[in-house]
């Protein structure tokens, strides 16, 4: 039997993958849930080591891709579409203290400017507004989120206090300072060099221009800026119970 499908679009229209990989297509084809993607959710082994979520959307997906490519924006579309498809597009959950209930089908791409964009490359410029320091930078995918989070367990087995997730992420995001492109040269500009201010306004500069989804919804006397959906156990599992 064939499974029914849907393709799903991916927030970042496939520009900054290679030519040659499928997730260039900007579209991604999923199959619908079924009883196998619930006893993925439900494998304690996935639920402590926290691989739950990526052995589910791998279950999913039916492009074949290299998951470790995925940008982290396009991954949080595929998690929406995994919940639409699994269990329906209305996602219940409470907002101070009263029920709220969001179509997740309404939930839109951002607004971003391509024209920063370099196809077929992830890959910019940017310009450090106080010390005029010239870098390039790439935008996190999975597999980099995975680096990341590994050299940052890795440290506070050394350092129990240590709290490097901020420069760790930086230093995985900038490809070059200058023209150097020597990794630890990126290192050292990032713990000696990369004021405070420049790093604010960097991370508020990839923050605009990242492909993603506007993940917020606008509850009656709410904030202007909207409140974040919540993403737990019930989000991917309604029956959960928790």
């Amino acid at each position: 039997m064939k499974f029914p499908t849907e393709m799903v679009e991916l927030p970042s229209k496939g520009l900054l993958y290679p030519q040659d990989s499928p997730l260039a297509s900007g579209q991604v084809e999923m199959k619908y849930m079924t009883a196998r993607e619930e006893d993925i959710l439900t494998n304690q082994n996935y639920i402590q080591n926290g691989t739950v979520i990526d052995k589910l959307l791998q279950s999913l997906i039916v492009t074949p891709i290299n998951y470790g490519e995925l940008l982290v924006g396009d991954k949080n579309a595929i998690l929406i579409a995994s919940r639409i498809l699994g269990y329906g597009k209305d996602y219940e959950f409470e907002y101070l203290g009263e029920k709220q209930v969001v179509d997740l089908t309404l939930i839109k791409p951002k607004q971003v400017n391509e024209d920063l964009f370099k196809p077929g490359k992830n890959e910019f410029t940017y310009t450090m507004p106080s010390s005029g320091t010239n870098i390039t930078f790439k935008l996190l995918t999975h597999a980099d989120e995975q680096s990341v989070d590994q050299e940052v367990k890795g440290l506070k087995k050394i350092n129990k206090d240590s709290s490097a997730e901020l420069s760790t992420r930086l230093k995985r995001m900038i490809t070059s300072v200058e023209g150097n492109s020597e990794a630890k040269d990126i290192r050292d500009f990032v713990d000696n060099y990369l004021l405070a201010r420049d790093s604010r306004a960097f991370r508020e500069h990839v923050k605009q221009i990242q492909p993603d989804i506007d993940l917020k919804f606008y509850p009656e006397n709410g904030p202007d800026g909207g409140v974040d959906i919540p993403i737990g156990v019930t989000f991917l599992w309604p029956d959960a119970g928790v």
